[in-house]
């Protein structure tokens, strides 16, 4: 067939026709301009919507760790496997046999797809307990037998305290602690236990400083019969009470009480505890030790003195 030629219409626009199906001059409709197959726009309205050479941010994913996974460090480049998970720390080997530390975390590539590396349950060990003493616990341990050896404390809430910290290790250990109700007659209380060989003697008392009468006595049992198996060892402190963290009870340190005053009492009536009668003040221990968590919330004066005579005691 051929085409005629175009021929304006009223709208001023030009269409094509084909030849046959109207005639110049004919009343029939204009015929209507065919249709022609739409193109989609592969750059869509906007060319510059879609920069292809753009740089895509690509997110990295979490990937747990495994031992013998190959892994690449994004910043240094360093790559090996990962022979080693502990602590938050992973050890990778190189192809050379070499070995570097990488902290656990984000920053790496697998496959050149960057990656958060976790550790797993299995890969992070588990602290090991430990005892209000800080020593590593022993589940399911069972008392020694008590050895000959002792340890002898001066005052009834210095020797609960002893035992609340670090009654599981003296367990462990097989060592006896007992209360002393003074030291007025040690010399006499050592020589009746007869320290010797395998059988030694620690004593821990109060407010062993330097002119005092606890001092005196130390040294008089030092010098005695017994003494070379003898350890006798205090803190400073005029009571076990300033053994505890003043923290733990919300204050910045011990109040000061005069000397004509009962420490005890003092202390008590300086934080508006009762303290009329002995019962008063068991309840004011009680709730002293009861902030008592671990060895973290003693003075370190007392701390070293009981490590030293376990010490002591169990050679």
């Amino acid at each position: 067939m051929a085409l005629t030629a175009g021929r304006p219409l009223a709208s001023g626009r030009l269409t094509t026709g084909l030849a046959g199906i109207a005639s110049p001059g004919s009343h029939s409709a204009a015929p209507c301009a065919p249709r022609l197959p739409r193109v989609a726009d592969r750059y869509g309205t906007d060319i510059l919507a879609d920069n292809p050479h753009a740089a895509r941010k690509v997110r990295s994913t979490e990937v747990p760790i495994e031992l013998g996974m190959v892994v690449e460090d994004a910043q240094s480049g360093y790559v090996g496997a990962v022979v080693r998970v502990e602590y938050g720390r992973m050890d990778l080997e190189d192809r050379h046999g070499r070995t570097r530390g990488f902290p656990v975390g984000p920053g790496y590539l697998i496959d050149g797809r960057p990656v958060i590396l976790t550790e797993s349950p299995a890969s992070a060990p588990a602290a090991p307990a430990r005892t209000a003493s800080g020593s590593v616990a022993v589940p399911g341990a069972r008392a020694k037998v008590a050895l000959a050896s002792r340890i002898y404390v001066e005052g009834r809430h210095d020797a609960e305290l002893v035992e609340q910290v670090w009654g599981d290790d003296l367990r462990i250990e097989g060592v006896v602690v007992e209360y002393l109700g003074g030291i007025d007659d040690l010399a006499d209380i050592v020589a009746d236990f007869q320290p010797r060989p395998g059988r030694r003697l620690g004593v821990l008392v109060d407010h062993l400083v330097a002119g005092s009468k606890e001092t005196r006595i130390a040294e008089a049992v030092r010098r005695g019969p017994g003494g070379d198996h003898t350890l006798i060892v205090g803190h400073p402190y005029v009571d076990i009470w300033q053994a505890v963290k003043p923290a733990r009870l919300g204050l910045q340190a011990w109040p000061a009480i005069p000397r004509s005053v009962e420490w005890k009492h003092g202390i008590c009536a300086a934080l508006g505890w009762p303290h009329s009668g002995q019962a008063d003040i068991a309840a004011a221990w009680r709730r002293i030790r009861g902030r008592v968590r671990d060895w973290t919330d003693l003075e370190p004066e007392l701390i070293g003195r009981v490590e030293e005579l376990i010490d002591f005691v169990t050679q």
